[in-house]
């Protein structure tokens, strides 16, 4: 459910977030008024010469009337639409400094219709339109702490838009003190405001200078401990807004500046009770959207648990083992069905858990969660690694784990993954077999007996695989 039922985002709101969700790709949005657009009937967009942009500049400045100084401003507007009435515009002298000066003035319609303009060009794809708003960027901030919550929210979409674009934006955004004016304005009581902040920030997260520039300000704001109260479960949680914020702590997870941080500010707790929360939810309602906030949630987690940090902080999270794994187990089944294309996140997911946790491998097996975690097998090569991966984390683990996973179908699944071509797959197997051989007794006997030795044959002269065959089958043959 995405709370900006009113605007239109370019390639729409599936694709932009498709894009977002699995390469992590910065975008950029366009909000226009749907009921503005309808009256004007689809209109064609109309490419705009000198002379007439100067003519619609003058009349929006000098015009008798308000009216026609807006009507001005929105002929100019519809232009501005088309990127040659884009580059026309911002290589007419003054053309910035008139649309920044209507942007200031005392009267609200011609400072939101100049603002609408600042927007179409923010949406523009050439980095020399974006760094042309340079001058509209103080004000754009000062207008954040504004009354008019559309006004706050098409400021927002701009300057994100303007950040995506040009480094030059950035550099001039940070001394005029964007961190602290986003920080200010995450405590709005308005759900569209507040996606249009996560949509501005995580744009800002995303440069590429934002581990040593950009992060370090945004943890010494308190910027994250409001996105963790956005993310936590309950009946005030807005979906829309938290995808956003999801998105943000995820960006910020990944720059590795300081994660022992957002563990001390409870951000393992919260997700491991959102992760709670989307299970539940995901099985009372057929709403593919959820996977939205699935995903960077997921990641989140993940990463976060490869701290170190995190292995000495208790709370919650280190509590409710089988609630996170039951939980983490009926998202992978949501992924198998609606969107196998995830099943990795999750299942990255339960490899961090189990990694270093014998408590996690315990819940894994007491759960009777081996067998369905087996049958994501078949999905892909890509899922069957991971899985195979978890499986080490608890045959690892010691005798007493391994003689729980060698019953039933884990000696014929092997040989199963065995006859693949895939060494990635394979290589896998050979290490879980090491593994089951060296503590579970009769396991090689019995891989013998089931023509194990042949299964591995045709892999002996793949140069990535033959050190590790040739050592399982020592192991088999001789112990």
């Amino acid at each position: 459910v995405d709370s900006l039922e009113k605007t239109l985002m370019l390639g729409g709101i599936g694709a932009l977030r498709k894009a977002r969700r699995e390469q992590q790709l910065v975008s950029k949005r366009l909000l226009r008024d749907e009921a503005t657009e309808e009256a004007e009937g689809g209109r064609v967009v109309v490419i705009l010469g000198e002379a007439q942009i100067q003519e619609f500049l003058r009349l929006a400045q000098r015009g008798i009337e308000e009216k026609e100084r807006e009507r001005a401003l929105v002929s100019l507007r519809r232009g501005l639409q088309h990127p040659e009435t884009q580059q026309t515009f911002i290589r007419l002298e003054g053309s910035i400094r008139t649309l920044v000066g209507l942007l200031t003035s005392n009267q609200a319609l011609l400072q939101l219709e100049a603002a609408r303009c600042l927007h179409e060009l923010s949406h523009s794809e050439q980095s020399a339109v974006a760094e042309a708003c340079l001058p509209a960027t103080s004000y754009l901030l000062t207008y954040l702490s504004g009354h008019s919550s559309d006004f706050i929210e098409l400021c927002l979409y701009t300057l994100g838009n303007l950040i995506v674009e040009s480094e030059a934006v950035r550099r001039q955004l940070l001394p005029q003190g964007i961190v602290p004016a986003l920080a200010a304005c995450i405590q709005s009581p308005h759900l569209t405001v507040l996606e249009a902040l996560g949509y501005a920030l995580s744009q800002l997260l995303q440069a590429k200078e934002a581990p040593e520039k950009i992060i370090p300000l945004v943890l010494g704001s308190t910027l994250p401990q409001h996105i963790l109260q956005l993310l936590q479960p309950g009946p005030k949680l807005n979906l829309g807004v938290a995808v956003e914020f999801a998105w943000c702590l995820h960006y910020i997870i990944c720059s590795q500046v300081n994660n022992a941080l957002l563990i001390t500010q409870g951000a393992l707790t919260t997700l491991g009770l959102l992760l709670l929360d989307l299970a539940a939810a995901v099985q009372r309602t057929e709403d593919a959207g959820l996977e939205l906030l699935v995903c960077p949630v997921v990641r989140c987690l993940s990463n976060l648990l490869t701290e170190a940090a995190a292995e000495t902080v208790g709370g919650p999270m280190h509590l409710q083992d089988e609630r996170v794994l039951a939980a983490l187990f009926i998202l992978l089944q949501f992924f198998l069905h609606k969107q196998p294309s995830l099943l990795p996140e999750g299942l990255w997911l339960l490899n961090n858990l189990t990694a270093n946790s014998p408590s996690f491998c315990t819940s894994l097996i007491s759960l009777d969660l081996i067998e369905p975690l087996l049958h994501l097998l078949s999905v892909s090569n890509v899922v069957s690694v991971l899985v195979l991966t978890v499986l080490c984390n608890v045959a690892e683990k010691g005798p007493a784990y391994c003689q729980h996973l060698w019953p039933g179908l884990l000696l014929p699944t092997l040989l199963d993954t065995l006859a693949l071509s895939d060494t990635e797959v394979v290589g896998q197997s050979v290490e879980l077999l090491q593994l089951l051989f060296l503590y579970q007794p009769g396991a090689a006997q019995a891989f013998l007996q089931q023509s194990g030795l042949q299964a591995l044959q045709r892999h002996e002269e793949v140069a990535q695989l033959q050190d590790r065959v040739h050592a399982l089958q020592q192991t088999a043959l001789h112990g």
